[in-house]
């Protein structure tokens, strides 16, 4: 009898083994090395492709690199080689994008396979990886889903789409079925939220949480939280949040450390609310003295030291699952005119830019956002044309010359010195952006987009090309429902 027992209490236990506890969403999603999944098809920055033609801008990456690195060991499996095998980022039972049936029956196969010998054990199928899954929702888009991933707006837009916003509106903070029903025509992508949008944290997390189940493709839900005076959450008093000086006052330690708390301390708080982008960090360099629109948003006069603080704070932002947005490229600290009400511009040659205002944007990731400012570069572009228009400064350089692979995105498109452009949201996607800020008329600004590619002056390659980069970016971060 004694054999016996211990018999069935060795079997017991074998059965047990086979049954593995999984991960919640929450678990997941919290986790940076899930937030983090490796695909086939965007591969790590290579030196390489980064300057290849100045040895200057090349160890100066190095530099940024090393200089940050001991503050960030805590999320370097996010800034890991993208270049593995897209299989390894597959739809399995750990994965954040499991529908929870999906998880409940890649439970219930572990448990049976301890249980039967592997000739009983059909082949499974082998699960669709991230970028499959991004190229099949693609693949299944209209035109104007397609165009419709492009933009991000405010939630007014969705209220009044044929109205200019400028004109004045009515903020609002709800989901109503008005803008449901807008959205049904002009599928937007993402919202931005801004100080008059967040009222209370039941207030915004609800509001986030209706805009989120509004879709089956996930919206990017942004705001502006730099930390200091542009801050939309912590400066409302009702969510009592930690309150940081400005970003100057943290960057003046020169300790890394510091910027990664902010930037998890600030993540973390945004998570909680439901946001999933921030535009931040400011990766400006304060140089000039007369510049007002910048200021103390800026880490440092230093570009060594604002750029290892600008890529510590998004290090801290990433391992909450927030995506950062480094801005404004290609620098707008050395202005001394501010782009949101005319034309602002940078008097520097590309040499002198290289080694300074550029430095802290080859810290961005595959996994990251550039915003590209409405700044003149002349000595640069050759022209008076702003960045966000310039093929040279976005194709060329940005991507090109520093190598970004992430998502390039428009200041605000409603700015005074965009606004008198004619047909800049056409332009700007083909100067190479991938997301369009908050048009000041998003109907005239969808329509653009839509009757260009209809007539060829935007190609669907190129329509393509961005919208797959949005949609890998939402299936690898975020929760896409099929």
């Amino acid at each position: 009898m004694k054999k016996l027992a211990a018999a069935l209490v060795l079997s017991l236990s074998v059965l047990l083994s086979g049954c593995k506890s999984e991960p919640t969403i929450a678990d997941n999603y919290s986790s940076i090395s899930s937030f983090a999944q490796s695909s086939s098809e965007i591969t790590s920055r290579s030196s390489s492709s980064a300057f290849s033609s100045s040895t200057v801008v090349s160890s100066s990456r190095e530099s940024i690199t090393e200089s940050s690195s001991s503050s960030v060991q805590s999320s370097s499996s996010y800034f890991s080689s993208m270049s593995s095998s897209a299989s390894s980022s597959s739809f399995s039972s750990s994965s954040l994008f499991s529908s929870s049936s999906s998880r409940s029956s890649s439970s219930s196969s572990s448990t049976t396979k301890s249980t039967q010998t592997s000739s009983q054990t059909p082949k499974p199928q082998d699960p669709e990886t991230y970028d499959e899954k991004a190229e099949r929702l693609l693949s299944e888009m209209s035109l104007r889903e397609k165009v419709g991933q492009l933009f991000i707006v405010r939630p007014e837009a969705l209220v009044s789409p044929t109205k200019d916003l400028s004109a004045g509106y009515k903020s609002v903070s709800a989901l109503s079925e008005t803008m449901k029903s807008n959205f049904k025509k002009y599928p937007v992508g993402g919202v931005a939220l801004f100080a008059a949008n967040i009222v209370s944290p039941n207030q915004i997390t609800s509001f986030n949480k209706a805009l989120l189940n509004m879709c089956e493709i996930p919206l990017f839900i942004a705001v502006d939280e730099e930390g200091g005076r542009v801050a939309r959450l912590a400066n409302n008093k009702s969510f009592g949040l930690k309150k940081y000086e400005s970003a100057q006052a943290v960057g003046n330690s020169g300790d890394s450390a510091d910027a990664l708390e902010m930037g998890n301390t600030i993540g973390g708080y945004l998570k909680k609310y439901g946001f999933n982008m921030d535009f931040a960090p400011d990766a400006d360099i304060f140089t000039n003295p007369d510049n007002t629109v910048i200021g103390d948003r800026a880490f440092s006069t230093d570009a060594e030291i604002a750029a290892k603080m600008a890529k510590a704070m998004a290090e801290g932002l990433k391992n909450n699952g927030i995506i950062p947005v480094y801005k404004h490229f290609p620098g707008h600290g050395d202005t001394s005119e501010d782009s949101h009400t005319g034309a602002a511009f940078a008097n520097k040659t590309k040499e002198e830019m290289e080694k300074c205002e550029w430095l802290p944007f080859m810290g961005a990731g595959e996994l990251d956002g550039v915003m590209v400012g409405h700044i003149s570069a002349p000595k640069v572009t050759g022209d008076n044309t702003p960045a966000t228009l310039s093929e040279k400064m976005i194709t060329e350089i940005l991507r090109g010359e520093l190598g970004f692979k992430g998502l390039v995105i428009t200041d605000a498109l409603g700015m005074g010195a965009i606004k008198g452009e004619k047909d800049y949201a056409v332009r700007a996607i083909l100067a190479g952006c991938d997301i369009l800020l908050m048009p000041d008329n998003l109907s005239e600004a969808f329509e653009s987009v839509v009757n260009a590619v209809n007539s060829g002056v935007i190609s669907e390659e190129r329509l393509n090309e961005s919208v797959l980069r949005i949609l890998k970016f939402k299936v690898r971060l975020l929760e896409v429902r099929d």
